[in-house]
């Protein structure tokens, strides 16, 4: 008789595996940190093997990699509102850079260099005030003014999360 049962709910050192592969990668080293001390690596695979297992794995591996991915965001934007145009002031005040130097200025925040006429020079710089709107943008995505794009990929999450019998919060 084939049946299709359901995911099998998840125990707090199953759930403990499941966070400690999906940051580490190594399996019997998540096993050790999850508190199975008699033959880890045995059980860190066997454990690999089941599909809720490997589900939740790849949950909590994606939703790093968005978190990795929207820290790397906000820091350009941090970098766009706040950081200096020194550099960019000193490359148009002066007579002329060399490429190694040239290599060494930070220019983040130069949106276009241009030299319409000759000796003159205009330097672009990316909008401060835009940069901080998407800093504040990006401070409300985890709550419930997010975006629907994003509160769509929460409530996502959280359905798959609940398959898989996790809360979604740190079991002690």
């Amino acid at each position: 008789m084939n049946r299709q049962t359901a995911p099998k709910r998840l125990t707090k050192k199953e759930k403990q595996f499941c966070r400690h592969y999906a940051a580490g990668g190594n399996a019997r080293e998540a096993a050790v940190r999850a508190g199975y001390p008699l033959f880890p690596e045995r059980t860190g695979n066997a454990l690999l093997e089941r599909e809720e297992i490997r589900a939740m794995v790849a949950e909590l591996q994606r939703r790093r990699a968005l978190e990795d991915r929207l820290a790397r965001i906000r820091a350009g934007y941090e970098r766009l509102a706040f950081g200096s145009i020194a550099d960019a002031v000193r490359l148009l005040l002066s007579d002329g850079v060399s490429p190694a130097a040239l290599e060494e200025m930070d220019l983040f925040s130069v949106s276009e260099i241009k030299r319409p006429r000759e000796g003159a020079r205009e330097i672009k710089f990316f909008n401060r005030l835009e940069a901080l709107d998407r800093l504040r943008e990006c401070d409300r995505l985890p709550g419930k003014a997010a975006s629907p794009f994003y509160r769509a990929l929460e409530q996502g999450a959280q359905a798959l999360g609940n398959a898989l019998g996790c809360t979604g919060e740190e079991d002690a």
